[in-house]
Parts: C-alpha cells; structure tokens; sequence
C-alpha cells in the first residue's frame, strides 16, 4: 500500500513529464517571436501570445495519444497500488 504523500508526490511529477512538452514548445516560440521583435524593433504585446497560442495547442493535439496513454497507465497504477 503507499502513502498519500507518495501518491501525490508521484502525480505531480507525472503532471510534470506530461506538461514539459507543451511548455517547453511554447517557451521556444516565446523566445523566437521576442528575438524577432528584438531585430525589427516591433513592440507590439499581443504579438507574443497569438503564435504561443497556436503552436502550444498543435503540440497538444499531436501529443494527445501519448497524453492519454500516460494518464491512463497513471490510473491504473494508481488503482492497482503500485
């Protein structure tokens, strides 16, 4: 049997494995567009959120599978006490 604390502990770093691809692509978008503005001397705000939008929902939708098979071996893990 495990403990509650180990159970979160391992949630939370399963949140994490699943949430570093995402992010991490909208990270790198971020830092291309702020380069971008960088070189142009555009400084428009809402220049950076519209592509980090775009891309870091294209991740989503190309990781869904392997996000679904992460959460569903979780739970059953989970369930099954390790």
């Amino acid at each position: 049997m495990i403990d509650a604390v180990d159970a979160v502990r391992v949630a939370l770093l399963e949140v994490l494995v699943i949430a570093v691809p995402i992010l991490g692509a909208g990270l790198t978008i971020g830092l291309i567009v702020s380069l971008f503005q960088a070189v142009t001397q555009i400084q428009e705000q809402t220049l950076s959120f519209v592509p980090k939008i775009v891309i870091m929902l294209l991740v989503s939708i190309l990781l869904l599978s392997w996000i679904s098979i992460r959460m569903a071996d979780f739970a059953t893990e989970m369930f099954t006490g390790f």
